[in-house]
């Protein structure tokens, strides 16, 4: 005879151990992630070393650097690379390898900020672009297509030039032109996301655009705006020592990279090569660390990268 149960049928609870082996492994989940990048991203792993290198120096400037980087002293000016002064000293006799460190501050102050700003403010255009679509699409499309007419450079200097010369208009300057490049990347992605199943079964239960936006949009849209994002911090960089060298970011005495390379390095290229030489390989070494981990991160992220074989 079969055995019938009376009553509603209780619940299985997991144990506690189980919960927390759970948590725990949550945590630990990113650092297979991270071995795994490494492992198959030698390249994208030896940028995020420069990077990690570059915001250690400019965090601990005040430990790292042996001298003040605006003092002035004449009588050791244009001094060669050597024990006291690593590499060599300016035109006013201020220690070059201070104000590279230095200027290490300046450049990622600059560079994460504008890069964040345009790449952010390029997300949120891109995604309401797609998902409004119609009019606003397409008057955001066309301004976005003669912003894009520009190349980044000769826009910030543009704005530069209306706004003035200080640092946050510096900013202001590079993160204007990266916003209809990643606002034109999101936009394609979130087009796609929005023809999705449970995008239309969001709507039908009567979500509202936001709720909708930020719980299915936004997420799916995150991996192509990182990779804009860090595709952008050395772009930044060397626009802002473009712009500083051309005289249009910032002002003496601020130990800039750009500004070091600007008057006196030209003029005395053949006497004091070292004035030029290592702030140029600071530059170089920042947008090159940047470069090949933005590079490494989209073809970790992109999954059409991803799986080709």
């Amino acid at each position: 005879m079969a055995v019938t149960h009376q009553g509603p049928i209780p619940l299985a609870t997991p144990p506690l151990e189980a919960v927390q082996g759970e948590k725990s492994w949550a945590r630990m989940d990113a650092w297979p992630a991270i071995r795994k990048f490494v492992v198959t991203k030698p390249l994208g792993a030896a940028g995020g070393v420069i990077i990690l290198l570059m915001v250690l120096t400019a965090i601990f400037a005040d430990v790292v650097a042996p001298y003040d980087p605006h003092a002035i002293n004449q009588r050791i000016q244009f001094t060669a690379p050597g024990g006291s002064h690593w590499f060599g000293t300016d035109e006013f006799g201020r220690d070059l390898f201070t104000r590279i460190v230095y200027g290490a501050r300046i450049a990622l102050f600059i560079g994460l900020t504008a890069a964040f700003v345009g790449a952010t403010l390029g997300g949120i255009l891109g995604v309401v672009s797609a998902y409004l679509g119609g009019r606003v699409d397409l008057y955001l499309q066309r301004l976005i297509d003669v912003m894009l007419a520009f190349p980044l450079l000769i826009l910030a200097l543009a704005i530069v030039t209306v706004l003035g010369r200080s640092i946050p208009n510096v900013v202001l300057a590079i993160a204007i032109p990266i916003i209809p490049r990643t606002a034109r990347i999101v936009r394609s992605n979130a087009l796609s996301v929005k023809e999705n199943m449970y995008v239309e079964a969001a709507r039908a239960v009567g979500s509202s655009h936001s709720w909708v936006i930020l719980r299915h949009i936004v997420p799916n849209v995150m991996a192509p705006y990182l990779i804009m994002l860090t595709a952008q911090f050395g772009n930044a960089i060397l626009v802002e020592a473009s712009l500083s060298f051309l005289g249009l970011g910032t002002a003496e005495p601020t130990p800039s990279w750009g500004l070091m390379l600007s008057g006196s390095a030209l003029s005395y290229a053949e006497r004091a090569a070292w004035v030029a030489v290592f702030p140029g390989l600071a530059i170089s070494l920042a947008v090159f660390g940047f470069n090949l981990f933005g590079d490494s991160l989209r073809d970790a992220l992109d999954p059409k990268l991803r799986h080709r074989k």
